[in-house]
This record gives structure tokens, sequence and C-alpha cells, in this order.
């Protein structure tokens, strides 16, 4: 698998990473089995966050890696903090303790990367300042990043930050385009050309943050996977007609598709099917055309102005 690297850091990473908010639904030699398959495929990067089963599935991952040759040197763990029932919390207090729940779980001295889950409305960037200083001093955070943050909120953090954020979390697939969409309707008056995250794109492009798709497959607000929806056959047909031409899936063609940009934006999937992973980690190999892009892009019900 090709590789990336995160943001400004010095991680290399696969250009696929593996989300693991579905693990607590394995068994512990099951999720190894995941574990291990990932890495043979090239996907070093594990995606986790505090409330994926709520906190079953950090504690499934390390139960599966304490029998794993994998060593944890040969890995990077990303997990994520902020959202709490019924509300988010960016809170000093609330990051420190979440991490430390993380690092217990995961059975880890220290995470590669932290990210902030979605904005919280109530955010003071100056606590978020010293809790990331904290966590960096003390060896237990490597990097920071943040999830679906538009640009204005990530300079309002920078402001504070000791350190540059390396990551940007943003729902992303063929049937989920709006950071794509505005920036080809510039000046429109259709609906298309809403701008609803102030050109997230070209700012993270600008400031090497890599941005990581979550729900590449998915369509709305995770409605469900549009491949193999018959409610979708437009793009369906599309997928497939380039999966035999190319000869993959048409799974491997919806990674591929994100892939193409030349953002270098990461899919984060969250496959536990070690099968549909390697239809997946083939998406690496496959080169879609200017035209097959676009192409995808316009089956999806897109039109270009």
């Amino acid at each position: 698998m090709k590789k990336i690297q995160l943001g400004k850091s010095d991680l290399e990473v696969g250009e696929i990473s593996l989300g693991c908010m579905r693990m607590n639904s394995l068994t512990k030699n099951e999720a190894n089995h995941v574990i291990t398959n990932a890495i043979e495929l090239g996907v070093n990067l594990f995606d986790h966050a505090d409330i994926y089963g709520a906190g079953e599935s950090e504690e499934v991952f390390a139960e599966a890696m304490k029998t794993s040759p994998i060593k944890r040197e040969d890995i990077y763990l990303q997990s994520k903090c902020g959202i709490r029932k019924g509300f988010f919390d960016f809170s000093k207090e609330h990051i420190l303790s979440s991490v430390e729940g993380s690092l217990k779980r995961l059975n880890t001295d220290y995470l590669d990367v932290l990210l902030l889950h979605r904005p919280d409305a109530l955010m003071e960037p100056e606590e978020v300042a010293e809790a990331f200083d904290e966590l960096k001093e003390s060896g237990k955070v490597r990097h920071f990043g943040v999830s679906n943050q538009n640009p204005y909120q990530i300079e309002l953090l920078n402001k504070y930050l000791s350190d540059d954020l390396i990551v940007n979390q943003m729902q992303l697939s063929i049937m989920h385009t709006p950071m794509i969409d505005a920036g080809l309707n510039v000046n429109m008056q259709h609906e298309k050309a809403v701008d609803r995250d102030n050109g997230v794109i070209e700012y993270c492009r600008l400031n090497d943050i890599t941005i990581q798709a979550w729900s590449p497959f998915q369509y709305g607000m995770i409605e469900g996977p549009f491949i193999g929806d018959k409610d979708f056959p437009q793009v369906n047909n599309t997928l497939n007609e380039l999966a035999e031409k190319k000869g993959v899936t048409a799974t491997t063609i919806a990674i591929a598709w994100i892939l193409r940009h030349p953002a270098n934006i990461q899919p984060v999937v969250g496959t536990m099917n070690t099968e549909r992973l390697k239809q997946i980690a083939k998406a690496s190999q496959v080169e879609l055309t200017r035209e097959e892009w676009y192409e995808l892009y316009r089956s999806a019900g897109n039109t270009l102005p």
C-alpha cells in the first residue's frame, strides 16, 4: 500500500486507515485476525474514539494485541474525545480524563494522534491548548487533530496551540460531497453552491492538514451503504462498469475515487471483514483517470455548472 505523511508530522502511514468503531462486536481472536490482516495489507493507523462501544472497542483491540507478534511501535494509534451523552465537552478536565481512559483501555503509554471529536460550541481554546501541552509534555500524546471543523474553528485553536494540527476528519463519499460541490459551483445560484465548510479542502491543503474521510461507503448522515442499494442505480452501474474494467470490485472503486483527489485524503474504513478490507486495500493500486473520476461524481446525481 502507498504511504502518506500525516499532516506536518513525521508519521508515515498507509493511505487507508482502519476505523475500529465496530471492534467491540468481535471476539479477541477475531479482532486479532482483523488487525493482523490490516497490517499485512499495509494499513498501520488504527482509528478509535472513547465512545466507540462505550470504550469496549479500545479494550477488545488491546486484548487482541496482547497475543499478537505486532509491536506497538510498528503501528499508529489514533483516538478521539469530546462527545458525551447529549453534549460536547472540550474542557481541559474532560480531555485529560478521556486520554487517561483511552490509554488504559488500549494498554499503551501513548497515543500517536488525539482528535477533538466534532466541534464544541462552548470550546475555550485556551483550555484545549493547556490540555494539549500537558499531554505532549508528558509523552501521552504525540500529535493532535480535529474532526468536522471548518477553517475558522481550526484558526481559533491555532491561535493558542503550540503544535500544528495534523488531521481534520470529515465525512466524504461519492454520495456525500459537500466539500467538493461548493468548490465546483462558485458564484452559482443553486443548492450545490452553498459553502457548508468554508473551503475546508483548500484550507487543509494550504496548511498541510490531512483530511481523513469517514463513512466512505455511506450516504446521508450514516443512513446506510450506497453500494448495491437499488435506490442508487446510476452510481452503482458506473461503479460496476469501472470495477469490471479494472478487475476489482465496486468497493475498491469507491475508495479509489477518494484517493484520486490530489489532497491526499486518507479514507477511514470501518469494516471488520478481512475479505472486504482486502478489496478496499486494492484501491491503493487503482488509478482513475480524470474522466472516470468526474463520471463517478456525475453518476451520484451531481451536475457540473
